[in-house]
């Protein structure tokens, strides 16, 4: 007697092994049987790019998980922390109108034009770190240029000095992991470890603004909290901490998953190779094909409708935005890579009022980095070692990406 072994049971699990190292078959079996997911009481998972479209630009959909009483219980892994207990939330975690003011405060700083005017430098920057492993033949991606290019330019931008930056890696990498669903008690304390340390650096370095005022972006956030006391003192702490940390990670994984997607599609790697003004649709179409941020969660503030069902007040829903990129009902043919994709609406930046601020200096520094990278070394390949990926799953990364050229 014969027969087939029948599915597991669907669950929304991204700490699998399975899951984890490719999470999308498993979104597509959950957008094709269960799109709005209930995962667990009061939390809602949903991979269609309509419904998370929809949730993204609902303002009854509230970001800050002070909302939720389930998400803060899930967040904190039952360990009982306050995330705010040492600061002023940043705006990535707070609703109009204190989320419009915050924002309004640095929005001039990355708009498209004045991400323009710096893009000679990160050209600078670029050319300088492949000019380190030219010669040898081989890299790691993430080592040599995907984690030193952002970071260096978000350093630069708000006026942190040069000898420190090194340091902003092992924060940021701790840090990440408050931004996951589920936190292990020991990662949960270095993660708090992490955040009182660059929350007291970053203290010293606003007094050090005050006393001497430079021509940074710093400088700038503390002329409006003394000129306007339209920023306190933990909020200006706050959102250089999200400057800082935001203004990098994610753009650290659009370069390196960028960069494995490529190798693992010859065909388009040799088409923008010889075609360098692509770079800015297959930046978009990278984006798309293995999104930097997966996940990101709203909080309903009262009962409503998501796709079909009702969501109560103070429930959580994750808008799972790698699955939204990977719908072939807004995305034909959606896991192939096609680097001159056209439409190409992803949501890989998030919607609604909390799209990503930071959009126009990401593109533009993967634009940079990932043409030179194929002009400069050509013969790129992946190296003798397995590409390694990081343990988070809000984010999704690269911890290695080993080539050689």
């Amino acid at each position: 007697m014969t027969g087939t072994t029948p599915a597991p049971a669907l669950e929304f699990n991204p700490f699998l092994p399975e899951v984890h190292a490719d999470p999308y078959p498993l979104y597509h079996r959950l957008r094709a049987e269960d799109p709005v997911h209930r995962n667990g009481p009061g939390f809602w998972v949903l991979t269609r790019y309509a419904d998370v479209v929809a949730v993204l630009r609902d303002p009854r959909m509230s970001r800050d998980p002070r909302r939720s009483a389930q998400y803060q219980l899930i967040q904190r892994g039952n360990a009982g922390e306050d995330p705010w207990e040492d600061g002023a939330p940043s705006m990535l975690f707070v609703d109009p109108p204190d989320h419009t003011r915050l924002r309004t405060l640095v929005n001039k700083a990355f708009t498209p034009a004045a991400i323009g005017r710096l893009r000679s430098r990160v050209e600078e920057l670029v050319e300088g770190l492949l000019d380190r492993v030219a010669g040898t033949g081989e890299m790691d991606v993430v080592d040599d240029l995907a984690y030193p290019l952002p970071v260096t330019v978000i350093c630069e931008l708000l006026g942190v000095p040069p000898a420190d930056q090194t340091r902003f890696r092992d924060w940021s990498g701790a840090l990440v992991h408050l931004l996951d669903p589920l936190v292990a008690e020991d990662v949960l304390e270095r993660a708090l470890r992490a955040r009182a340390a660059l929350r007291g650096y970053l203290g010293d370095l606003v007094a050090e603004r005050r006393a001497h005022p430079a021509g940074d972006l710093l400088t700038a956030l503390v002329a409006a909290e003394d000129e306007g006391h339209r920023l306190s003192e933990q909020e200006l702490i706050s959102m250089c901490m999200l400057l800082l940390v935001a203004g990098h990670e994610t753009t650290v994984n659009l370069i390196a998953n960028g960069t494995l997607a490529l190798l693992g599609h010859p065909a388009e790697r040799a088409r923008l190779a010889a075609d360098p003004a692509l770079a800015a649709s297959a930046v978009e179409e990278l984006l798309r094909y293995d999104s930097p941020v997966q996940l990101t969660s709203r909080h309903a503030t009262t009962d409503l409708e998501v796709g079909g069902q009702l969501v109560r007040e103070g429930e959580t829903v994750i808008a799972a935005l790698g699955a939204a990129n990977r719908d072939p009902a807004q995305f034909p043919d959606p896991d192939r890579l096609h680097l001159a994709r056209s439409p190409n609406r992803h949501v890989a930046f998030g919607g609604g009022i909390h799209f990503c601020l930071g959009a126009p200096l990401a593109r533009m520094e993967a634009q940079v980095a990932l043409a030179a990278l194929l002009r400069r070394l050509p013969g790129l390949a992946c190296g003798g070692e397995e590409p390694t990926w990081r343990d988070t799953v809000t984010l999704r990364g690269l911890a290695t990406l080993p080539v050689r050229f």
